[in-house]
Order: structure tokens, then sequence, then C-alpha cells
């Protein structure tokens, strides 16, 4: 078994699902979990300056360069530790399926619990090769401990091999990227990286230096409530308002409707009653013009029921995330060119992409660490039907390594 996967095997044991309810930093406790075992770990493997943040559970590490490299740019390598708050991460029991033959996968079968190949067609891709995946009870965690494993590997061999030459490597691990929050206590300064890559994509050969804009939303709605027998003009039923909220943005314009560049408007959680009800809303697009425009419908429709019933009956919060690194990117575009033709000489055919969502990096961009993001080798993120590909995973570790080796050039 390769390090990779016994790095992967490992860590996907440890419990880490961050809280988009929690208002403390971390979101969860548990992430301090693989935060310590990581950075014991790489203490052991010989890395240097490995600082554990015990206030905000951020690990960060250096490998030093190779002799006569030490005046080459520092290249960084990012992963995230939490798990998506959507499906459960504990107790994860991962199996290995040798020679996947292409076929439904029975995940498990005390409660008929089936991977359908019909359902997730991509997988095919990974005929032949040998696939990791849960029993379906939870998800597996390859977002992104297949990126920590993945870098893991890498800095063990670079400190083992010392014929391979490259220059200052800086590593850092994040808590809390699946609920929006992970660089918020981000030191990068002590990161040190004049560039870096994060490794928290999905399929063999995924390279994305492209994001959404995104914001958060919460809409408040006040209503009036009387009893229904008595309440002609005089009842305001908060729950239909959001109702027509939700009617006065564009129909078609809704995640189930869009692919590429199309953003959206996403209604991700709504509760209320007839005096009070509250949605929860993220709103995206590439174009950071339509983004804003976007926005501005948003709070236009408010506006436009607050006119129907009463000033106060409808508030927005609303706060921009993150934006589209592309903005960063096109003045760092040789991040982009390494990583082509590391794959491209490990046979590994370059997908690039528009990411439909944001990493730690495109918010690491804006704070002066230009970063895209490089694939893992999982799939299905978020859910009881993830899975990762152990070659692929493998190809990773290589591409990371052949990385340094660029930029040791560079």
């Amino acid at each position: 078994m390769s390090k990779t996967t016994e790095n992967f095997l490992r860590y996907i044991m440890v419990d880490t699902q961050s809280d988009e309810r929690a208002v403390t930093s971390p979101s969860t406790q548990k992430q301090h979990d693989l935060a310590v075992l990581l950075s014991k770990e790489l203490v052991k493997i010989g890395a240097l300056d490995v600082i554990y943040d015990k206030e905000h559970c951020y690990v960060y590490a250096k490998i030093p360069a190779s002799n006569g490299y030490e005046e080459k740019k520092v290249l960084g390598f990012i992963a995230h530790m939490d798990t998506s708050p959507a499906v459960s991460g504990k107790d994860v029991k991962p199996h290995i399926i040798k020679n996947f033959d292409g076929k439904d996968i029975l995940l498990n079968e005390a409660e008929n619990i089936v991977f359908k190949v019909s359902e997730f067609p991509e997988i095919i891709e990974c005929k032949g090769k040998d696939l990791i995946v849960t029993d379906g009870t939870t998800l597996l965690g390859a977002d992104d401990k297949a990126g920590i494993a993945e870098i893991m590997a890498m800095a063990e061999y670079l400190l083992t091999h010392k014929e391979c030459k490259h220059g200052e490597i800086r590593i850092a691990f994040t808590p809390d990227e699946e609920i929006g929050c992970g660089v918020d206590y981000f030191n990068t300064k002590l990161f040190g990286a004049d560039f870096a890559y994060t490794v928290d994509g999905g399929a063999l050969g995924e390279l994305e230096y492209e994001n959404f804009n995104a914001a958060g939303a919460k809409v408040i709605i006040n209503g009036r409530n009387v009893h229904p027998g008595y309440a002609k003009n005089k009842m305001v039923n908060a729950l239909l308002v959001a109702g027509e909220f939700e009617k006065l943005l564009p129909e078609y314009e809704k995640p189930m409707f869009t692919e590429g560049y199309e953003g959206f408007y996403h209604l991700d959680a709504m509760e209320g009653n007839v005096e009070h009800a509250t949605m929860d809303y993220i709103i995206r697009d590439h174009d950071r013009n339509i983004f804003e425009n976007r926005k501005k419908l948003f709070l236009e429709c408010g506006m436009r029921l607050n006119q129907k019933y009463g000033a106060g009956t409808v508030c927005i919060k609303l706060k921009d995330s993150y934006y589209n690194m592309l903005e960063i990117m096109k003045n760092h575009m040789h991040l982009i060119e390494n990583a082509k033709k590391a794959m491209e000489e490990l046979g590994i055919t370059p997908i690039i992409a528009p990411v439909r969502g944001g990493t730690d990096g495109a918010r690491l961009s804006f704070m002066g660490i230009p970063c895209p993001n490089l694939c893992t080798g999982g799939a299905n993120y978020h859910s009881r039907f993830e899975y990762a590909c152990i070659q692929d995973m493998e190809k990773v570790t290589k591409l990371l390594i052949r990385l340094t080796e660029i930029y040791g050039t560079y």
C-alpha cells in the first residue's frame, strides 16, 4: 500500500465535520484532533518550523530548500482538515474495491445502499483502477483528506529523497473551509509562501483558477398573526411572504438549471411560522458585474415586498464571502502553465474549468498569495456516495513532487 493511501485511510478515521451554526473558531473542537495528529507526523518526518495554532486550529510547516536553492521563490501547498456538515463524517467505514469492473457497487447490504453507475456515470473513468468507498452511511472525507494525504506523502518524499532538488516548500492545513471560514485566521506571514496551490479539487487533471464571486444572504420576514377566523385585512403570513420573495427571483437562475459560468440564487434553508420566518440564500456568479447586479436585484425584491406589506416586513442581511480569483491569477499564469506542464509530463490530461464554488485559495489570492486549485482524485464530495481512486491519488502526489522540482528551476 502506498504512503498516500496509508495516510488517507488514517486521516479519514478522524471525525472533523465543521458546523456552520457555530460562532467559535474552529467551529468544532474535534478538528483539533487531526491538527494535533498532523503536527506530530510533520515533526516525525523531519519537517521544520512546525507550528500548531492551538487557538484557531491551523498547522504550518516548512521543508527546507535543497543546497544551492535557497534563493528560489517559496512554493506552498494547502489543504483543509474539516469535512462537510452535509453528511456525517463520524465512524467512517472505508472499503477498498480492487480493479473496479464498472458495475454498480453494493455499499451496504443490510441497508440496501447501492452506488449506481447510472446515477454517477463519471465513475466509469476509474474502470480497472482501485477505489475507496464508504459503507453508505457517512461521507468518505476525500474532501479534503485526500489533499492532506497527498501533501504529507509529498513532504515525506522530499525529506527522504535529497536527490530531488527544490526551493523552500511551505505547508498549511486549515479548518472550517467547508463553511467558508477556512482562512479567517490564516497567518500569511507565518505561512511565508510567495504563491501556493490548494489541493482540494476532484477528478484527476482538474486545474482551477476561476471561481464564483459569492455572497450569503439572510432574509428575515416579520409577519402579523391573528386568529385565522378574524384575519381578514389583518394577518400577514410570514411563510407566504417568504414564498412570494422566492417567486420574485428569476425562475431558471437556480442551481438545478445552471452550469459552467452561469450564476444562481440558491435557497439553502428556511424556517418559521406565521409570525416570523427566515430564509438563508447564497448568491453566485463568475462575472463580477453580474454578481453585483444579482445582489442589487435581491435587495430590490425585499423593497418591493415592503412596499406591499409595510416597512420592516422584509429585512435583508447581505454579506460578500469571496471573489473570483481570476482577478489575481491573470497576473500569475505561470502557476497554471507549470501545473499543466507537470501534468502532461506525468500523462495526466489537464482539465481546466471554472470552479462552481470556492476554495481557500480564492480568498488567499486576495490576501497576497496567488493560489489556484489542484485535483485530489476524489469525487462525489459531500455525499455518502463519495469515493477516491487510489491510482489517481498516487498520481497527484507525484504531481506535487514534480511541481516542487519545476519551481526549483523557476
